[in-house]
């Protein structure tokens, strides 16, 4: 087991390891969160006055955040005003304790306050320090105001998301900062890595323009090599078809995927169209792509005629890639996701049983696990600094001071 009546135990995968999180919304914090799910010790350091926003974005319940609820899950909060000499102070305390700092400060801000690289690594030559930012730490772009919505954008997600004739679309969720998180994660681990063989840290640098850059696949490589730009087609592929979202009889809808060829004609068999299988166009992705509104006219007709429950069990039986197209209702009922526990509840002071996202994949031997949900602004910084060997006229100075 690697947690007992909440606290983990030795075994968890990253048990040892201590992080400091500094930053804000919410590449740099979803990233903590990932190492404190499998075992890290997260310090989130906020601000006196000024807490993560991200206690104040969407819905909340009785004055608390949800969605801080589930960014600030296995944290334990601090409150700490760097731009102090006190709190200046103390935080090359924690560093010199720690193994990672991740901020997303504008570059210069950590200089300003005389807490750069140079006195971070002074004060601990192991540290990782992670910059995560919007465009990187150098560059024309470095020191502009930058947020996911700006990556979405620039990076070309927009430019192909939509309908042809419609604008280009930015998603309704931060996806380019999740992405971020994700890549920033893996750049920790592969920095702590290195320390392992050289014994030293260092700093990395994240752009969270380039991480969804990456997961666009070979645009760059298309254009380069071909002059190709790729367009928005909706929810049709270049690649493959029949590939959309078809409404049934009762209203609902389904999304079919076709990549494998086999599928495809599975797909062409069920909807009693065999004979298009035969059509010298079908034989690959991309001629069938070039054919979609036949394709879908043949699927889309075929599932309209049926409802949701029917449709998917003809599918399944056919061993044809369908999915229904749910929203949160639906995945919170899905018994896939219910076997997987992927929405889990955990228990909560402040709001009692909550249900939110489990950690995000499952190890056999030493699994991570959501010890709590998100803490209260500042409900651990007197623990905190007390473990570090701060007495108790020093937290009072420090509280003078405007440092907690």
């Amino acid at each position: 087991m690697t947690e007992t009546n909440g606290i983990l135990t030795h075994d968890a995968p990253l048990a040892g390891l201590r992080v400091l999180d500094l930053a804000t919304l919410f590449a740099g914090p979803l990233a903590a969160t990932m190492l404190g799910d499998f075992g890290a010790e997260v310090i989130k350091v906020e601000h006196p006055s000024k807490p993560d926003p991200s206690r104040g974005h969407g819905p909340s319940k009785n004055g608390v955040g949800l969605w801080w609820k589930l960014l600030g899950r296995n944290k334990r909060a601090i409150t700490l005003n760097l731009s102090r000499p006190g709190g200046r102070a103390t935080l090359l305390r924690l560093a010199a304790t720690a193994d990672v700092i991740i901020e997303n400060f504008r570059p210069g801000t950590l200089e300003k306050w005389d807490l750069g690289w140079e006195e971070l690594s002074a004060a601990n030559p192991r540290l990782v320090l992670t910059r995560v930012t919007g465009f990187g730490q150098f560059g024309p772009y470095a020191h502009r105001p930058g947020f996911g919505t700006l990556a979405e954008a620039m990076s070309g997600f927009a430019s192909i998301t939509g309908e042809p004739d419609a604008p280009p679309t930015l998603p309704p969720f931060g996806l380019a900062d999740s992405i971020a998180a994700l890549a920033t994660a893996y750049a920790v681990m592969t920095a702590l890595a290195a320390r392992d063989r050289t014994g030293e840290g260092q700093v990395v640098d994240m752009a969270i323009i380039e991480p969804i850059l990456t997961v666009l696949g070979p645009q760059p490589l298309w254009y380069d090599q071909l002059g190709y730009v790729q367009e928005r087609t909706g929810n049709r592929s270049a690649n493959n078809a029949p590939r959309n979202t078809y409404r049934t009889a009762d209203g609902t809808w389904v999304a079919v995927s076709t990549s494998a060829q086999s599928v495809a004609e599975r797909v062409m068999r069920l909807v009693g169209r065999p004979e298009l299988i035969d059509e010298p166009w079908f034989a690959t992705g991309a001629e069938r792509a070039a054919h979609a509104d036949v394709l879908d006219t043949a699927v889309g007709t075929w599932i309209a005629a049926r409802t949701r429950t029917d449709v998917l069990a003809a599918f399944e039986k056919a061993e044809a890639a369908i999915a229904p197209v749910q929203d949160v209702r639906d995945v919170l009922t899905d018994p896939q996701y219910q076997a997987l526990d992927t929405v889990t509840t955990v228990d909560d002071p402040e709001l009692g049983p909550i249900r939110m996202q489990n950690v995000l994949f499952r190890l056999s031997a030493t699994p991570g696990a959501i010890r709590w949900a998100g803490r209260p602004h500042g409900a651990d910084t007197e623990t905190v600094l007390t473990e570090l060997g701060l007495t108790p006229a020093d937290l009072a100075a420090l509280r003078t001071e405007g440092a907690l």
